[in-house]
């Protein structure tokens, strides 16, 4: 391994403890996509507003966004950003209770959940 690559290591975990050391627990985020079919589609343009402003509501929420990729598309941005696990846990068990999941917990979603 040269040192650079040893630097940019070490300059990483520093930065990584750095910020656990200043927010120690991670907000989570969560990047991705849900697809509805065409004849859904305006249902689900209704339903996602109603959704959208609960959920920016919600204890430890910092940012809730989804999207029409494309104008007349059937699938959907998804960008949320919670300032912990326990905030999104919150929020998942609100979402599975509501009259949005039972619209839409069919609908394919693709999502990748990290911390940030």
């Amino acid at each position: 391994m040269n040192k650079d690559v040893i630097r940019a290591k070490w300059q990483k975990t520093l930065s990584d403890q750095v910020k656990r050391t200043l927010n120690p627990m991670p907000n989570i985020v969560i990047n991705g996509t849900i697809t509805c079919t065409p004849d859904e589609r305006n249902a689900f343009v209704i339903a996602v507003a109603e959704h959208i402003r609960l959920t920016r509501t919600e204890p430890g929420n910092i940012e809730f966004d989804i999207t029409q990729s494309a104008p007349g598309s059937c699938i959907f941005l998804v960008s949320e950003r919670f300032a912990d696990a326990a905030a999104f846990e919150i929020h998942t068990k609100r979402t599975r209770a509501s009259h949005w999941w039972e619209q839409t917990k069919h609908m394919p979603r693709d999502f990748e959940i990290s911390e940030g």
